[in-house]
């Protein structure tokens, strides 16, 4: 039976209703190795608990974590905010883009980057007691470096031997068929990849281009400064006219706690589709059983296994 593997074990389809498929609750986005030492978990948890009570109070039910490895990657932080809330999170393996890409892993073999994926995903992140759920990458704005390529191909294995969901922060649609080449050549299949941040590839024809491949499209910037609501309307319009409504994923990419700033800095909240563009979708002629595939269904299909 298919399942999400998450902080507080795993759960069934009949266990989560809405689901968020991007966010983050603890990210250290400066390149190079950083010092962590000094956060401590309760302050994690005293600055991101309350945004996961606003959400569980509008019937989110579960959340995707989605810091990889180089990012400032921390399940211990993670599960910590989890327990403190009740609240299940999906947390993946995987590596990050140039410059973020640690050392050990530009000398790693890609057999033994493969070893590394599984190993989470079977068993546990750093003895955090956490087990991976899926699987983070990135690449390149105009193209995958031969490090990304072997990151990439070693993701392929790993979620082919774990059914593990890849997604990948690609800018691009190019890059992105590029990534699903690569995927099909090491045998892994296009239904189990995720275009993150779709919203940024200004040709929206690639994006059903991509969704026709069988890869999910992810608009995870709703809510945001940069792109109106009346973009992401049309783009899930676009996709429910093409009959691809099911490889549709939405989401904020919010948080989160920044360890490079004072306190944690200010989180950004998980709230904006439930109290704002779900209603927007409804006005704009999206039924309820529409939005009920985009924001329950597919997510939880997305990073079941």
């Amino acid at each position: 039976m298919a399942h999400l593997i998450t902080t507080l074990g795993t759960i069934s389809r009949d266990d989560v209703a809405m689901i968020l498929p991007h966010e983050h609750i603890f990210v250290d986005l400066r390149p190079g190795p950083q010092d962590l030492s000094h956060i401590q978990a309760y302050e994690v948890v005293g600055l991101m608990a309350p945004e996961i009570g606003k959400i569980k109070k509008l019937g989110v039910s579960a959340l995707v974590e989605c810091t990889p490895e180089g990012c400032g990657r921390r399940a211990d932080f993670v599960k910590a905010v989890s327990e403190a809330t009740g609240f299940p999170i999906v947390v993946p393996t995987g590596m990050y883009r140039e410059p973020w890409i640690p050392e050990w892993a530009h000398i790693a073999t890609e057999e033994a980057l493969r070893d590394w994926m599984l190993g989470e995903l079977q068993g546990e992140i750093k003895h955090s007691g956490v087990q991976a759920g899926w699987i983070k990458l990135s690449a390149g704005d105009d193209g995958l470096t031969e490090c990304e390529k072997k990151i990439l191909r070693a993701a392929a294995q790993a979620g082919a031997e774990t059914n593990a969901v890849i997604g990948s922060h690609t800018v691009k649609g190019s890059v992105v068929q590029e990534q699903l080449d690569i995927l099909e050549e090491a045998g892994y299949t296009p239904d189990r990849f995720i275009w993150i941040h779709t919203q940024n590839e200004p040709d929206l024809a690639l994006h059903l281009d991509v969704a026709r491949r069988g890869a999910w499209i992810e608009y995870d910037a709703v809510g945001s400064d940069n792109l109106p609501d009346e973009f992401f309307v049309a783009c899930i319009q676009d996709a429910l006219d093409a009959g691809l409504g099911d490889r549709v994923l939405l989401s904020h990419d919010r948080g989160w706690y920044d360890p490079a700033q004072p306190g944690g800095g200010t989180p950004q909240p998980f709230t904006y589709i439930n109290e704002v563009f779900l209603d927007r979708l409804r006005t704009d002629g999206i039924d309820d059983a529409e939005i009920v595939q985009i924001t329950q269904s597919n997510p939880f299909q997305a990073f079941a296994r």
